[in-house]
């Protein structure tokens, strides 16, 4: 799967993920429970997923 990153410290690069499809849900590092990108569109033609800017981290408790 490739994904196109739009805005942020990481926008405009492209990022080769795993071999399987967009399975509808964040973009995190590993098991991680933060994410910075957001999936918002996948173009059913290529694949292709853009993820815009969308910081998250977890609540301290």
């Amino acid at each position: 799967m490739i994904v196109r990153l739009a805005g942020g410290p990481l926008g405009g690069r492209e990022l080769l993920t795993t071999p399987g499809p967009w399975a509808g849900d964040w973009l995190t590092a590993g098991d991680a429970d933060w994410g910075l990108y957001v999936p918002v569109h996948c173009d059913s033609g290529t694949g292709v997923v853009l993820a815009e800017i969308r910081a998250t981290a977890p609540r301290r408790r």
